[in-house]
């Protein structure tokens, strides 16, 4: 019985030994081909190629031309900007039209054949007719000279003797007075209304250069271009 015990328990251990080594490659072999798939789905795909261009973003919708509707006690007259040439002057004269600061006004000094000045707050009350024409809306605008002449029609800014000394006073060339060119800044020009200039340019005056009968500015209107008929 000894010796049966003797030779059984090499038996089992070849056995034991035989069954762990068959099972062992097993889980190696299963641990790869899980492992495997992995990595390829867990991989992105590559960007397919494209010729798309990006979206371009809509182009901004140009600026509306706008003109000025200048109404007065003898009829309308409506005058274009050059912001081309004196953008800042055309800027300023469109923000105190804006709001208000020109209605209530009056054409005080007019010259037949030369111009027809205005746009002085101070003219709005009769009392400061002694100071008429020194008036401003409190700060000065540079001088931008440029090469559009002084025709008939033309709008361009009033100023003392300092080229910068521009602030609201305007004149309407009546005649054409080219010798301004380059020394005061051309800004505009009537579009409509030669006739109502016509009239202010030839009423009578006196002493200095002061219109006989009140020539109002009832108001200056900024509107669009394309509501002008």
């Amino acid at each position: 019985m000894k010796n049966l015990k003797t030779l059984l328990l090499p038996c089992l251990g070849l056995m034991f030994l035989a069954a762990f080594s068959q099972a062992e490659p097993a889980a190696t072999d299963t641990t790869k081909k899980s492992d495997a798939p992995a990595a390829k789905t867990d991989a992105a795909p590559p960007a397919p190629a494209t010729d798309a261009k990006p979206a371009t973003e809509p182009k901004p919708a140009a600026p509306v031309e706008e003109v000025a509707v200048i109404t007065t006690t003898e009829g309308v007259m409506v005058a274009e900007f050059w912001p081309e040439v004196a953008p800042k002057t055309v800027e300023n004269f469109k923000k105190l039209a804006k709001k208000g600061f020109y209605d209530g006004t009056c054409f005080h000094r007019v010259i037949k054949g030369f111009m027809i000045q205005g746009g002085d707050p101070l003219t709005k009350d009769a009392a400061n007719e002694p100071r008429w024409g020194t008036g401003d809306p409190g700060y000065k605008v540079n001088a931008e000279f440029n090469d559009r002449s002084h025709k008939r029609g033309v709008l361009s800014m009033a100023r003392s003797q300092d080229p910068n000394s521009a602030g609201s006073q305007f004149f309407i060339c009546h005649g054409e007075p080219t010798f301004l060119d380059h020394q005061y800044t051309t800004f505009g020009k009537l579009i409509k209304g030669d006739d109502v200039l016509e009239k202010i340019g030839t009423t009578k005056t006196h002493p200095p250069d002061r219109p006989d009968k009140r020539m109002n500015v009832d108001s200056i209107k900024i509107v669009p271009r394309s509501s002008i008929k």
